[in-house]
């Protein structure tokens, strides 16, 4: 394609705000928009041809209507218009002084083929090449960062006893074997007998359970945890975090990263144990990653050379075409997924 050529951009949009649990209809793939491959002139943003994009649990509640979203840190996708999250992309055009055409970034971009893009703290060049581009949107992207910053920064476990769940997902299954390389036994929970296998046989987990097969989450940490859960990696949030507390042994930390469980409620869950985070004097914090990506170099130095020498594994799970996106990103909400949910778009 000629530099300032005008094409068709293929678009994922949001029909309109969700309520209740994310439907593929509540999305459609819009072939209207069109594209000049050129970056408007004097303008410092970049132009990008979208490589892959990943399939995120945040996405769902950037969907909900923020006047009925009250205290949402995030601003809402806009009805009619293409949703955004993280993706790998090539610049086609820059005006950007650290940017030229060919480079390889990742970072926030449109569900689209083509985006023109802002450049923020949240957008990196890709300077090494020697691993798959798809995993700039997990284990060396946000997912990656996100078990990276929770394990070594925030819980620091040294040879405790760890539960994590959606243990199997992008974040989870990178936070047990984190927390295995801090000398730490380590229990997963996630959604199937596949992925229990995997936990236990590919991640390197002591042991992992089924929830969707456990009608007493308390009474299943108590076997896995006979003594007690010393840190809990929280990615789910609702009834599992409500039955982790009266497991906690006294002292511990909960790191709380996500509450996917909650996503599509009206209504979230309840809780009914509170009380044990005063008898067992339970630390419990959440964090967001964006607070930390000015750690991301520091994340690469250690997290590339376990990559090249096999000392940590990675699973993804990649859908084609920019049209099974949303399906793909409904799938996360059901377990349909093993691995980090990635969708391709486009060769380079």
């Amino acid at each position: 394609m000629a530099e300032g050529e005008v094409v068709k951009n293929k678009q994922v949009i949001l029909k309109d705000y969700v309520t209740g649990l994310l439907q593929e209809s509540d999305m459609c793939i819009s072939n209207e928009n069109t594209v000049k491959l050129k970056v408007p002139e004097g303008s410092n943003g970049i132009l990008v041809k979208n490589l892959y994009l990943s399939c995120d649990p945040f996405m769902r509640h950037l969907m909900n209507n923020p006047q009925k979203s009250p205290g949402s840190f995030f601003q809402s996708f806009k009805p009619g218009s293409a949703i955004t999250g993280y993706g790998v992309s090539k610049v086609v055009d820059s005006g950007h002084p650290n940017l030229k055409k060919g480079d390889l970034v990742w970072g926030i971009t449109g569900w689209e083929e083509y985006s023109l893009l802002t450049w923020t703290e949240n957008h990196f060049k890709i300077e090494h090449l020697d691993v798959p581009l798809s995993y700039y949107t997990g284990i060396l992207g946000m997912p990656g960062l996100t078990a990276y910053v929770g394990v070594f920064e925030v819980c620091k476990p040294k040879g405790e006893k760890v539960f994590v769940s959606d243990a199997c997902g992008a974040v989870g299954q990178l936070v047990g074997q984190f927390a295995k390389m801090m000398g730490c036994y380590v229990v997963g929970s996630a959604g199937s007998a596949e992925k229990v296998d995997l936990l236990k046989n590919k991640f390197g987990f002591e042991d992992a359970f089924n929830y969707k097969k456990e009608d007493d989450f308390a009474g299943a940490l108590k076997r896995y945890f006979p003594e007690g859960i010393d840190i809990y990696f929280d990615n789910v949030g609702g009834k599992m975090l409500d039955a982790v507390l009266l497991n906690m042994r006294i002292n511990g930390r909960i790191v709380v990263c996500g509450m996917i469980s909650q996503y599509n409620r009206g209504k979230t869950d309840g809780f009914h144990n509170l009380m044990s985070i005063i008898y067992k004097r339970i630390h419990i914090t959440g964090f967001m990653v964006d607070d930390y990506y000015h750690l991301y170099s520091k994340f690469l130095d250690a997290v590339l050379p376990l990559i090249r020498e096999g000392k940590i594994v990675y699973v993804e799970d990649t859908a084609e075409g920019l049209a099974s996106g949303p399906a793909a990103l409904v799938g996360l909400f059901n377990g349909r997924n093993v691995g980090k949910q990635v969708v391709f778009v486009a060769h380079e």
